[in-house]
């Protein structure tokens, strides 16, 4: 099938199934197309290496290897890889695991086609695509979490998109203690990516914390 500048997509997920039903309806866009499966962790590293495609869908429990080892795996061999969770676990700790591991996005298996489909778009556009309700479990734990004063400026300057070099000035620190600190923000907040930090400040229950 030829779609000339089509987002190239690979599905990781042990249940043939849910395989055929995605590729199915993804293959159905004219934007869109699924380049290559995958039934296990194993199999989505090996399939990502051999085809870079564009974004990939991926299951956190599937045999060999789970979703978060094969995430992990993946960016560290393509560190800008544009993965998206797909699965039936809500759970703090699934997720956690799962933006640590470098997802950009994280969707339930019951999801509207359309949230499926505009998530597909956003994450190859370099966007984050974390539905209100998951969210709202990140933002809670970003409002519980025990942050020092220091932390919590780095809060408020990261989310006012400030990059390292300008935080330092304003902090009269060096880069390589503001790179630390945010380390640790994302360590405590479970996620990978420091966007995550600016998506959490504007969620609306969670603010600057104090």
């Amino acid at each position: 099938m030829n779609k000339p500048g089509a987002i190239r997509i690979l599905i990781a997920d042990d249940h043939g199934v849910v395989r055929e039903g995605l590729t199915s309806l993804i293959n159905r866009r004219a934007d869109m197309h699924v380049v290559g499966e995958a039934r296990d962790g194993i199999e989505a590293v090996e399939q990502y290496t051999a085809l870079q495609p564009d974004v990939a869908l991926i299951d956190l429990r599937m045999p060999r290897m789970n979703g978060a080892d094969a995430m992990k795996a993946i960016r560290e061999r393509f560190p800008a890889a544009r993965l998206i969770v797909l699965t039936t676990f809500d759970g703090n700790e699934d997720i956690s695991l799962a933006l640590r591991a470098g997802a950009r996005g994280y969707l339930l298996k019951g999801s509207p086609t359309e949230d499926l489909l505009r998530c597909i778009r956003g994450v190859k556009a370099g966007q984050l695509c974390i539905p209100p309700e998951i969210a709202a479990k990140l933002s809670a734990r970003f409002c519980n979490a025990p942050w020092d004063p220091r932390e919590t400026e780095l809060i408020r300057l990261i989310s006012e998109d400030k990059d390292d070099n300008e935080i330092a000035g304003i902090l009269n620190i060096s880069e390589r203690a503001v790179a630390a600190n945010v380390e640790r923000i994302l360590e405590k907040l479970g996620v990978k990516e420091r966007a995550m930090v600016k998506m959490l400040t504007s969620f609306p229950s969670a603010g600057t914390p104090r």
